[in-house]
């Protein structure tokens, strides 16, 4: 605890901190530069985050349902829907849908006299044997045959404890308890005639001792596969879908013996929309990379000290930090390059076997403003009608993987994108990077710590001499102080 002043009347405390402050002005200095680094580094850093966006969108403007991807339109949509694949070949398909596939289903008797789902198996049959377990038996479609499913009931078992044995076995089988009629309802969990030798898709074990027997299940409805007539040709689905020609019809009802017309055609609308999607996105990684060296640089405003801060409110913060950041990254080659590259990935043509061989052949071209810095500007009409009238051609200007002239547009400009990234992680690293060292802002930051630490420490030393100057004068100024008190009191005396 330091203390002065007392012989002088001085304020110490005062005095050394305003000569503290011209001494800590350097140290001030090198903090406004780091933090301009970690706003240079946070700068780049956003850059690539829009770069890496960009990136991710490239995979569906390298796939081909992008630019080949079908509709399909239905005259009945109520009865039968359809999806198609990109092999689908466009026409029209007449469908007549005359029966739907449909599940087994089994019912209790309504006289079985059931109390509830917790009843327990014993009251329900005094007779029931419990060393034997009963069957189910079902269609495997691996072993392509019957098979039999034992299920183990105990004398403490309620109707809701075998139901759920039954559930629990993979055995296509669900059974439930319907808390309404007091009835037990078992099902085929799949549509379709699957034991074409037999009479049933479940099969019930021994007559005295089985499901059927104890819950007085009878079955109420057979399966059957479904119908339908694909341009007169009649076929049968254990399901209500089924696929033709890369295209899926979806049946839901039948057709009343007339036929549904559907059609496929190319989804030219979808393929547009993925297309100004990624326009959009590239114009917006444009302007965020062209507007940071547009960006004013005020050199007076440097980054705040936190004494500064003490004095300002946050809105005068806000708005000196936005004018100490502007500028940052102006002029730096990384960005400067990055553009450059990525502008120059869309004007050579690309060699494709089509007639579709540059970006301006289906009304894409660069804008002509040096302000804009290379933006995309689109002929809506004039996409859509190069993707009417030849999809792959589009596809192939900007997919194709190849690595000589006929590579794609969106291949080269990932190419342009990787390299800038890289350039980007190199000077700045990423959110990831664990240490200073990794990357060249880092390394300077990591240099400016050093030499704040150093200075921090020097400071301490100069406080403490200046504290030790003042003490020692202030000692003196108290034996002074004693000298002439003593000698007054000798005069007073004489």
């Amino acid at each position: 605890m330091r203390i002065g002043g007392l012989a002088t009347g001085m304020d110490i405390d005062e005095i050394v901190e305003k000569m503290m402050t011209a001494e800590r002005m350097p140290l001030d200095r090198m903090e406004q530069d780091r933090t301009t680094l970690e706003w240079k580094r946070d700068g780049f850093r956003d850059i690539n985050k829009t770069l890496l966006e960009l990136k991710n969108m490239m995979l569906d403007m390298k796939l081909s349902k992008t630019y080949q991807s079908k509709t399909v339109t239905s005259s009945m949509e109520n009865a039968v829907t359809a999806t198609a694949r990109t092999g689908a070949p466009e026409g029209t398909y007449q469908i007549k849908v005359n029966e739907l596939a449909t599940s087994e289903i089994w019912q209790s008797k309504k006289d079985q006299g059931f109390e509830g789902i917790n009843q327990k198996i014993s009251e329900i049959d005094s007779t029931f044997d419990f060393s034997k377990a009963v069957t189910l038996a079902t269609y495997d479609e691996k072993e392509k045959e019957m098979k039999t499913h034992e299920i183990k009931i105990d004398e403490d078992d309620t109707i809701k404890d075998v139901l759920k044995k039954i559930n629990d076995q993979d055995n296509n089988v669900r059974a439930f308890y319907d808390e309404q009629s007091n009835q037990i309802i078992m099902e085929t969990n799949r549509t379709g005639i699957y034991n074409e030798e037999g009479t049933s898709e479940i099969v019930f074990g021994e007559e005295d001792n089985s499901l059927a027997t104890l819950f007085g299940m009878n079955r109420e409805k057979e399966a059957t596969n479904a119908e339908f007539e694909y341009n007169g040709l009649t076929i049968h689905s254990k399901d209500n879908s089924y696929t033709l020609n890369d295209i899926t019809f979806n049946f839901n009802a039948t057709t009343n013996n007339e036929s549904a017309t559907l059609s496929v055609r190319n989804d030219t609308e979808a393929t547009f929309d993925k297309i100004m999607e990624f326009v959009d996105k590239y114009n917006e990684v444009v302007e965020a990379m062209n507007g940071s060296q547009r960006e004013e640089k005020h050199r007076d405003y440097k980054p705040l000290t936190e004494e500064q801060k003490k004095e300002m409110s946050e809105k005068e913060i806000e708005l000196w930090e936005e004018k100490a950041k502007s500028g940052l990254l102006r002029g730096e080659s990384t960005i400067t390059n990055g553009l450059y590259s990525m502008r120059n990935s869309w004007y050579s043509n690309v060699k494709t076997d089509g007639d579709i061989q540059s970006l301006t052949q289906i009304g894409i071209k660069t804008s002509e403003s040096y302000m804009d810095g290379g933006k995309l500007i689109v002929d809506e009409d004039k996409l859509r009608a190069a993707l009417n009238d030849d999809p792959e051609g589009v596809q192939n200007l900007f997919s194709n993987s190849a690595k000589d002239e006929s590579r794609g547009l969106v291949n080269r400009l990932e190419d342009s994108l990787t390299t800038t990234m890289d350039s980007i992680k190199s000077r700045a690293g990423n959110s990831t990077s664990a240490s200073l060292d990794n990357y060249t802002l880092g390394k300077q930051m990591k240099d400016l710590n050093k030499r704040i630490s150093d200075f921090e420490d020097r400071l301490v030393k100069v406080e403490d001499r200046y504290w030790s100057q003042f003490t020692a004068m202030e000692k003196a100024i108290q034996r002074m102080n004693q000298q002439s008190e003593y000698l007054m009191s000798q005069f007073g005396q004489m």
